[in-house]
């Protein structure tokens, strides 16, 4: 397992799509503390990109990458190994290249320029959507034999979670704007990584109130330690719950 992930990292770091993703969230990243000597304003710029950018590249790549395995992991199938460890060995290798690039990216620039906890915080979410997204991927390669579908599936899931989800939730808001929601919202926001990336990012910010009532009912929910620790559960289900869905998928599936 251990010389499957070794060479799936070494495979993915050499990749030129993978270096100039380095390359590229590591110039947006300086260009953005380096315009403005107010390094909040900054940080308030990098999350549209954690959040939007890093989920895209994310779940493409990771599903591009699966495809193109196809072979290799045919080769592995034919040895004396479980089909769950090979499954785990390609989302780990996946996953670990996909953050060592993030940190590299954005990581090492927000621990230059804004060491503080809500720089802390933003990293440690870029780098649970990088790992959330990588499990999506995998679960929609392994659901989907042709390539191109698969590739579909992937983008319209990015276009779901990042777009077309907060559409959603406004038209519930609209619908059933005469009924207490502060408990389903909670429940909304957890079905979405990306939004309780952003919300706990905000909180920590303290720019909740821009976020009017709802802002309110997130701070008085999540803005506790109790909450800051539901939030990260969730954060590891989308991590973990996929991934078990791709390795169950995977172990049955007809290669």
């Amino acid at each position: 397992m251990r010389k499957v992930i070794k060479y799936v990292v070494i495979d993915i770091l050499r990749n030129k799509i993978m270096i100039g993703y380095t390359l590229l969230l590591l110039l947006i990243s300086l260009s953005v503390f380096n315009m403005d000597e107010n390094v909040d304003k900054g940080l308030l710029s990098m999350l549209n990109i954690i959040l939007i950018i890093v989920p895209l590249i994310s779940i493409v790549f990771s599903t591009i990458y699966y495809y193109n395995s196809a072979e290799f992991i045919e080769l592995l199938v034919s040895q004396p190994l479980k089909r769950t460890h090979i499954i785990l060995s390609i989302y780990t290798g996946l996953a670990f290249s996909l953050m060592i690039a993030f940190f590299i990216g954005c990581g090492m620039p927000i621990l230059l320029y804004n060491p503080s906890s809500t720089g802390i915080i933003m990293l440690l979410n870029g780098l649970a959507v990088t790992a959330a997204f990588v499990s999506i991927a995998l679960l929609a390669g392994v659901m989907v034999r042709d390539k191109a579908k698969g590739i579909g599936v992937a983008i319209l899931l990015w276009f779901y979670f990042s777009l077309i989800y907060d559409g959603l939730v406004l038209f519930i808001l609209f619908q059933f704007a005469d009924y207490p929601m502060e408990n389903p919202m909670i429940v909304l926001s957890s079905l979405n990584p990306i939004d309780l990336s952003r919300i706990m990012i905000l909180l920590k910010m303290d720019v909740s109130a821009l976020m009017g009532y709802t802002g309110a009912i997130f701070r008085d929910f999540l803005g506790n330690p109790a909450g800051m620790a539901y939030s990260v559960f969730v954060l590891l289900l989308w991590i973990v719950i996929p991934a078990w869905l791709a390795v169950r998928k995977f172990r049955r599936k007809d290669i």
